[in-house]
């Protein structure tokens, strides 16, 4: 994956088990899920457009999240650690993960960088228990 702000790999699951190997690495890092969207669903029912499966997983660790906002009140902005899991037109599965490094080095703040650094390799973990 070649992209500034993330980092994951091709999995080797259909979606729907990928989805669900990801929630639980995600919960056995310690996050909880925040939120999702069913990106695919969302533009299929809004526009009556076709995709292959996409998502977007809201991932939080409340530590973390308590630090951060403590650190800097409107880090809100760069939260949660967005996840997304999607399948390409060839049917393979992508997992995604934000790097919280890149990311929150907006802040300019070092600790918020501090804290980044122990989330990024939280979701290391995560992308490691994929197959």
């Amino acid at each position: 994956m070649a992209i500034k702000y993330g980092f994951g790999k091709p999995v080797a699951l259909p979606f729907t088990a990928a989805y669900e190997r990801v929630i639980k690495a995600l919960q056995d890092e310690g996050f909880g899920i925040v939120m999702e969207i069913d990106v695919s669903e969302t533009l299929k029912n809004k526009i009556n457009h076709e995709m292959p499966p996409y998502r977007i997983i809201g991932a939080c660790k409340p530590p973390f999240a308590k630090k951060a906002t403590e650190a800097d009140p409107s880090i809100g902005l760069l939260l949660p650690c967005n996840v997304v899991l999607r399948e390409d037109a060839s049917g393979q599965v992508h997992a995604e993960f934000m790097d919280t490094k890149t990311i929150l080095r907006l802040a300019e703040n070092g600790e918020i960088d501090a804290i980044a650094e122990e989330v990024f390799m939280k979701l290391e973990k995560v992308m490691a228990a994929l197959p």
